[in-house]
């Protein structure tokens, strides 16, 4: 048993260190650019090939695993999220729009491929070092997906303080330094454990063929696309322009606010996703118990954005009760949120055999991957079309989406 947490412990430090960079980056960018005069597309356009980049780097990534080992993908995720850092930190102020936007989603791109590399690695290791046993399984899953997130939410604030205190090219080096080291320390102690390659994987064998695996994968790209539709452009766009008074001083509080917010949504979300087997009483139950619980949960979650797409219509205009209301409101979000995502990350794993699992994986995030890049496009489209209300019924349509398909499995 030494061996196997040993080994867990280790790929989830990583994986800790890499969300923490990840989460700040993207409030970095977001929130720089917006203080530039970018607009919602524009903001939109920054992050497309991130999430574009998933797709293939998720199937990729499954293959590679299998072909070299879990070990050579992790360590490369790490080493190109400090690549990514360091090229975004040689941004010019001086260049010309086009030129920025096109810079950094080629950046972004990059950033994107680390993090699905570092992404599959670590999920992929769970379902090979989980100790055989009655909910096991499901509650390292948890642990892992419900620690990352928080600390991704972590590295939100940390985004949005270090722009406000350092600026932009300053909070880059940092972050870069700190993987570095982090790199460092995963390739001198990472302990053996992992699997390695197996050199007659073809490229071919990504495509899953089992039914349940590929309805899941796309329940879980609608799932996502419901929380990226107003969680990427919409919402941060509507609070930094409620909350800043035009002033400079007044824009450094508003990305504090902001960021705070995104973080406490974030922490709170993986702190739900840690305690889901709790709640589903899901311990040692079957798997058909729990995807019977990932119907129920599915459905509960679509009623949220359409309510509060309601209330954003009624108001007309920012007013206090209605900030209220949908901080309120994206919590409870949250909450469902998490445990849908939670019951997925597990089900991905149960359902794979233990000579797929990165495969599958892979093939499962892919689908994620290609949710996150529909919702962030739609975030700035209807955003810019149609306010936050038309953000939020969006989310409810993909929310509904992900419940007509979950109920298949």
């Amino acid at each position: 048993m030494g061996g196997p947490v040993r080994a867990y412990g280790a790929v989830t430090a990583a994986y800790w260190a890499f969300m923490l960079t990840d989460g700040a980056l993207r409030m970095l960018v977001l929130l720089h650019f917006h203080t530039l005069g970018f607009s919602p597309v524009q903001l939109a356009w920054l992050f497309l090939l991130y999430e574009a980049a998933g797709i293939g780097a998720n199937l990729s990534a499954g293959w590679l695993a299998a072909r070299f080992g879990l070990a050579a993908t992790l360590h490369a995720g790490l080493f190109m999220q400090i690549a990514a850092l360091l090229a975004l930190a040689q941004l010019d102020p001086a260049w010309g729009l086009g030129a920025s936007v096109g810079f950094v989603m080629a950046v972004q791109g990059v950033s994107g491929v680390a993090k699905d590399l570092t992404k599959m690695s670590a999920k992929s290791a769970v379902k090979l070092l989980a100790p055989a046993g009655d909910g096991v399984l499901f509650r390292w899953v948890a642990l892992l997906t419900g620690s990352k997130n928080a600390v991704k939410g972590a590295g939100f604030f940390l985004g949005a303080a270090l722009l406000a205190a350092f600026g932009f090219r300053t909070s880059l080096w940092a972050m870069a330094a700190l993987m570095a080291l982090i790199l460092a320390a995963v390739v001198l102690w990472l302990p053996k454990g992992l699997p390695a390659g197996r050199k007659g994987t073809r490229l071919s064998s990504v495509w899953s063929r089992d039914p349940r695996v590929n309805r899941l994968s796309l329940a879980r790209m609608f799932l996502f696309g419901a929380r990226d539709v107003w969680f990427v452009v919409g919402l941060p766009v509507y609070f930094q322009t409620v909350l800043s008074d035009g002033s400079a001083d007044g824009a450094r509080a508003a990305f504090f606010l902001v960021g705070g917010f995104m973080a406490i949504w974030i922490i709170g979300y993986g702190v739900v996703q840690a305690m889901a087997p709790a709640l589903l009483a899901a311990r040692t139950g079957p798997e058909a118990d729990v995807a019977g619980r990932a119907i129920a949960w599915a459905g509960y979650l679509a009623p949220i954005p359409f309510a509060l797409a309601l209330a954003a219509g009624l108001a007309g205009a920012p007013a206090p009760w209605l900030s209220l209301t949908l901080v309120a409101g994206l919590l409870l979000f949250g909450f469902v949120f998490a445990v849908n995502s939670s019951v997925h990350s597990y089900l991905i794993l149960a359902f794979s055999g233990a000579g797929r699992v990165t495969m599958d994986v892979g093939f499962y995030y892919m689908a994620n991957a290609a949710g996150r890049l529909i919702g962030t496009a739609l975030s700035g489209l209807s955003y810019q079309a149609g306010g936050l209300p038309l953000c939020l019924a969006t989310s409810g349509a993909m929310a509904a989406a992900s419940w007509a398909v979950v109920r298949r499995i």
